[in-house]
């Protein structure tokens, strides 16, 4: 029940779905004077949630620096929600959150992390029985990378479970392992909080495809975009889960 009323409350923190809101209020509402605040209510938020350069600067303030020292490590722990079911051929398609997996493969070749282990399996509602993490596995057998390097937890369906189950694997395989949580750096801020709840203060992080730009241009400035409503969304889905997650710790 939890789950489904995460994802009810996710659709309903969305920017755009508050701007449909208020824009069908103003289209009902029976008075002008009620009708006019609601119009300028709805265009305020069309034009400050579709603003490219103020969604990139809330980015650029929640995303974490990347890492200046390289560090070696027994596991890259690759969070999940970076590739699906492709139903054409019924292989794995990556999304724009792989480079996730392309960066915990960098560490790989290079010598800096023995095994990779991915976790993810299936947080839909409906069809949940393609686990990620299996086409993931199937992918990197594909591409040469030795079974033997790879670990796979293929049951969780939120970060929460991402540590929980991660850890329980890894005490079975390798205890002592030093370790890096390789995901999106826009998710970093919230997967520190969970991970640490259960694996304490010993591990690293890396942020991958971050989100928030380095420099801007003059149409950032002045040029609507639907993308920056998307960027609100991922904000406060994280925020809210940030908060969340906060709270938890201190009740437990």
């Amino acid at each position: 029940m939890i789950f489904i009323l995460s994802k009810v409350l996710l659709f309903l923190i969305k920017p755009f779905i508050w701007f449909c809101v208020l824009l069908v209020a103003a289209i009902l509402a029976k008075k002008d004077k009620t009708r006019k605040k609601l119009l300028i209510a709805s265009a305020l938020v069309l034009l400050f949630f579709s603003n490219p350069f103020l969604a990139g600067k809330a980015v650029n303030l929640y995303e974490p620096a990347y890492p200046t020292q390289k560090k070696n490590y027994d596991i890259a722990i690759v969070l999940g929600g970076f590739s699906g079911l492709n139903k054409r051929n019924n292989e794995i398609q990556l999304n724009g959150h792989s480079d996730r997996l392309f960066q915990a493969l960098s560490l790989y070749r290079q010598g800096r992390v023995k095994k990779i282990l991915i976790t993810s399996g299936n947080a839909s509602l409906v069809n949940n029985e393609v686990k990620e993490a299996d086409l993931v596995k199937n992918f990197l057998h594909q591409i040469c990378i030795p079974d033997s390097a790879v670990l796979i937890e293929n049951q969780s369906r939120n970060t929460i479970e991402n540590a929980k189950f991660s850890l329980a694997l890894i005490k079975k395989t390798m205890p002592n392992a030093k370790i890096v949580v390789v995901t999106t750096a826009w998710h970093i801020p919230r997967a520190k909080v969970i991970f640490k709840r259960f694996f304490g203060d010993g591990l690293d992080y890396l942020p991958t495809n971050y989100a928030g730009q380095v420099d801007y241009s003059f149409n950032d400035f002045i040029i609507p975009d639907a993308g920056a409503f998307g960027t609100w969304d991922m904000l406060f889905k994280e925020w809210l889960g940030l908060l969340i997650d906060n709270f938890r710790q201190l009740i437990l």
